[in-house]
């Protein structure tokens, strides 16, 4: 085996040089060939008549639960070049909730609608309260397992407005068929919340919470009867636990509870911003699924201010139009590794709705990243130094300072594509054998192989804690290293290794 002699296979701080025991010798990764499982832009399945080839697209705000080894995603019936004629003429249904399944996360199986109608009770409540307006579908579903009950928690909602009934129906199997059980929270134009975008946590001594809102109000947490899923209390619509700054105007929605006991902590992440644009995930915690809940900078998420981490935002790496809407996210824990689940919306046009699979890492501090690049199946591998040495792409995700018009969150229509400040744009560098970074701004970087942790200095800023992994170069088709972690503002970082 050929020896690779890297000097940043060694730690450099100022002019010392830190041994690590760590290292070893073997030939260097280099990004080889692989083909993507499936291709970015599925104009040529989009009719209505091609639903049964829509195993990763048109997925919207999607929820996962694994039952045995068959992992089921949930999400919103949105459509892209939605037909309700050609669906009618070919007995297709639109708004029921989709079901999709995976045995591997990269390969999915479009198994139908959950169900044949909305429910009638939640069309009366909600066209009651808007003018005989809404409830043209169901959004945002969540499966929960309980017993030996299945529980899909759905909303029916009129859009723009904070009219919506959130209920509950259980089934015997997660693929259905789902029996109505009622209402757990409802609200109308004088409620101070929205009862949309559901999720559950469970606690250690059988407590049930739902968290759930929207930009009417923020978000709310409300404790649940375990033995019957509704709310606890009749008629209690919860109390709050987040908003952000100039709320009356910007976007909170999509709150996801998940619990991860090597830290002891509950995770609420929540999606920023327009739907179709800007969308983007943030992520606070909490000892407790009912709060308070903190952010990065040990902010209370119920004041009146934007939160950080920044987890994902519009990207665009080299060679592919990129991706908007990178967010409305669902989290899973599967047997000790975790990942994110949300739309990605294809540019330019930002209409095509493909499924994101992210895994997520954890900092030493305790917080969640997620991979710059879908999941792919792809093994994980002990890296060393050298499998640094080559030419990068990296992108330092940061807020869009471009103001829009926007309507209860959300962009106007017509104003769906990114403008060239809304998305953040890769730059290429090269890292050196000895430890350099060459490039639009000069540096170093170091690999410690004992923590599995990558430091970038660029510019006048150091970048420490970065998790290294391999994956999926989806823009390139290759198999490649990647790398995620969080900079001293908390925004993401994201690279991935192209040559």
């Amino acid at each position: 085996m050929k020896q690779q002699v890297i000097t940043a296979a060694l730690c450099l701080t100022g002019l010392s040089v830190l041994f690590t025991s760590c290292q070893t010798e073997r030939e260097a990764i280099v990004p080889e060939a692989r083909s993507n499982p499936w291709a970015d832009d599925y104009t040529a399945v989009s009719a209505m008549t091609d639903y049964k080839q829509w195993g990763p697209y048109n997925v919207h705000d999607p929820a996962c639960l694994k039952v045995d080894d068959t992992f089921y995603v949930y999400s919103t019936d949105a459509i892209y070049r939605e037909d309700k004629e050609e669906a009618a003429a070919a007995g297709v249904p639109l708004g029921y909730i989709q079901v999709r399944k995976s045995k591997d996360l990269v390969n999915w199986e479009f198994h139908g609608w959950a169900f044949p109608k909305i429910p009638a009770e939640a069309i009366q409540h909600v066209r009651s309260h808007a003018d005989g307006k809404g409830a043209t579908n169901i959004w945002a579903p969540y499966v929960v397992k309980y017993k030996d009950k299945y529980r899909l928690y759905y909303c029916v909602s009129a859009f723009a407005q904070s009219v919506s009934y959130l209920g509950l129906a259980e089934a015997d199997s997660p693929e259905g068929p789902w029996d109505l059980k009622g209402c757990v929270v409802k609200t109308d134009t004088t409620s101070v919340m929205n009862a949309i975008d559901p999720s559950i946590a469970v606690t250690e001594t059988g407590e049930h919470w739902m968290v759930y809102g929207s930009y009417f109000g923020g978000l709310f947490a409300l404790q649940l009867d375990p033995e019957t899923g509704l709310a606890l209390k009749e008629g209690d619509q919860g109390h709050l636990i987040a908003r952000r700054a100039n709320g009356k105007k910007d976007n909170i929605e999509a709150p996801e509870i998940i619990y991860n006991p090597e830290f002891g902590k509950y995770f609420l992440f929540v999606s920023y911003d327009p739907l179709m644009t800007t969308y983007n995930v943030r992520v606070g915690r909490s000892d407790s699924p009912a709060g308070p809940f903190y952010d990065i900078n040990g902010n209370d998420m119920r004041e009146e201010k934007n939160d950080f981490p920044v987890l994902t935002h519009p990207y665009r790496f080299a060679g592919h139009p990129g991706w908007a809407g990178v967010a409305h996210c669902g989290v899973i824990n599967d047997n000790g590794r975790f990942f994110m689940m949300h739309q990605g919306r294809l540019s330019p046009g930002n209409q095509m709705m493909d499924l994101h699979v992210r895994e997520m890492f954890w900092t030493k501090d305790g917080w969640p990243v997620v991979s710059p690049q879908r999941y792919a199946g792809i093994p994980a591998m002990e890296l060393i130094a050298a499998d640094f040495v080559g030419d990068w792409e990296i992108i330092l995700i940061r807020d869009s300072k471009y103001e829009r018009n926007l309507a209860a969150g959300q962009i106007l229509w017509g104003e769906g594509e990114l403008q060239a400040d809304e998305v953040n744009v890769s730059i290429p560098y090269t890292f050196t054998a000895d430890g350099k970074i060459v490039g639009e701004q000069s540096g170093s970087w170091c690999y410690d192989k004992c923590k599995n942790t990558l430091t970038l200095e660029l510019g006048k800023e150091k970048i420490t804690g970065l998790i290294p992994h391999l994956g999926q170069d989806w823009e390139n088709q290759q198999k490649t290293i990647l790398f995620t972690g969080l900079e001293s503002h908390g925004f993401s970082v994201w690279g991935k290794r192209v040559k």
